[in-house]
């Protein structure tokens, strides 16, 4: 089995505090399954009470199944893990609700993001580095820098498939009135 290429930036993000964040979406999670009380709390260290858009992704034996996160930053970096966990278990439209016998199965990713920058020129892309955002008209699409990697996608590839998330054929990235963002991320599991 290839090893997965690592993708994303160092944001700063201690070990710990990595730790932290994947058990709380863990046990945000396994309460709502169990029907038990959360942990609550506000945690000790100030990155994690900085308010931080993020993404909770879900795998289980090596596939996806859910996938949630805020894009901007809105509430605190904790409260998103939380929220997004729950969402990406349980509100993710292309998936069933997580179920009890899934847990044991469950690997947990979280993508903790940089802010959005505006580009006009494709080349400032880097492939495993930058996510993709991109808006035309009503249709809009995002695909996290992991994506790229994981499928060995080149730039062009990662911006068709950046536009067929958003429902546009392949290539509309190249249309004037598209508007495309890049971004990074703290990707850890």
């Amino acid at each position: 089995m290839e090893k997965k290429r690592k993708a994303g930036i160092d944001l700063g993000l201690t070990d710990d505090e990595k730790k932290i964040l994947l058990e709380l979406a863990r046990s945000t999670i396994e309460s709502r399954i169990k029907g038990t009380a959360s942990r609550e709390g506000t945690p000790e260290t100030d990155t994690l009470r900085e308010n931080r858009g993020a993404f909770v992704s879900l795998h289980r034996k090596g596939h996806l199944r859910g996938c949630i996160g805020y894009i901007q930053a809105v509430k605190p970096l904790f409260q998103t893990i939380q929220e997004m966990a729950l969402s990406a278990a349980f509100q993710d439209p292309r998936f069933d609700p997580l179920a009890a016998d899934e847990l044991d199965d469950l690997d947990i990713e979280i993508s903790v993001l940089t802010p959005f920058k505006e580009i006009t020129d494709v080349d400032e892309i880097e492939v495993g580095k930058h996510g993709i955002m991109l808006n035309k008209g009503a249709f809009s699409g995002l695909l996290l820098p992991q994506v790229a990697t994981e499928y060995g996608w080149d730039r062009d590839t990662f911006l068709d498939h950046t536009c067929m998330k958003a429902g546009l054929p392949p290539g509309a990235w190249k249309d004037a009135d598209t508007k495309i963002f890049i971004f990074s991320a703290d990707v850890f599991s």
